[in-house]
């Protein structure tokens, strides 16, 4: 049995310990955080992206949808891809289908999508690329394949009465590589795009 001579040290290490630790990753390693966020205000704050209003209309780490009030595509935007996340681009609910490749839902949701896509953008249904098909592991991918926006832009230009190489100028600025320039793939944030397209061809609604 340990008397209170040998177990009075072992307490006093136990709780310089414990101070000290308090002081490096309750104090010092949140404020060291907080400043280096303060250095890049707009990553920390949620990479939000505005108009050219100032007004906040989303994230650039974030997909939306670019939709009526009936859910039907706005032919004068590019369109994102599908999102399984909640009722669509929920950053509270991100999660992907979790449904394998030959589950008759999945199946089906593919077909459908298909056939849509293939109709707004007036071509062979087997010309869709799977991005415009099936949803990110997220459900909240900002980002579509080089190939499914260059599919949009004749759609785009002539909603917009645009050149079709103006619109196409706008999806190479909005392109972006592999990070680190080999890991994962291009990518078009469908967002800053949309914001681009905008500007050049404001859109007005009745």
């Amino acid at each position: 049995m340990s008397s209170p001579r040998t177990t009075w040290p072992h307490t006093l290490v136990a709780l310089r310990a414990v101070l000290v630790l308090t002081v490096i990753l309750g104090v010092a390693y949140p404020l060291l955080v907080t400043g280096l966020g303060r250095l890049m205000p707009a990553r920390a704050d949620g990479s939000l992206v505005t108009d050219s209003d100032g007004a906040v209309v989303g994230s650039s780490l974030i997909g939306q949808s670019f939709t009526d009030a009936d859910g039907d595509p706005l032919a004068e935007y590019v369109q994102s891809r599908p999102s399984a996340a909640g009722d669509g681009y929920d950053a509270a609910a991100s999660s992907g289908s979790n449904l394998g490749p030959e589950n008759p839902d999945l199946v089906a949701a593919i077909e459908d999508r298909r056939a849509a896509v293939a109709a707004l953008e007036g071509v062979d249904p087997a010309a869709v690329p799977v991005d415009a098909l099936t949803a990110s592991g997220s459900g909240l991918d900002p980002h579509i394949s080089p190939e499914y926006a260059e599919l949009q832009v004749p759609r785009v230009a002539a909603e917009r009465g645009l050149p079709q190489e103006e619109v196409r100028e706008l999806v190479r600025a909005a392109t972006t590589g592999p990070d680190l320039g080999y890991l994962g793939q291009a990518g078009v944030n469908v967002l800053e795009l949309n914001l681009s397209l905008d500007d050049l061809a404001p859109v007005e609604r009745g």
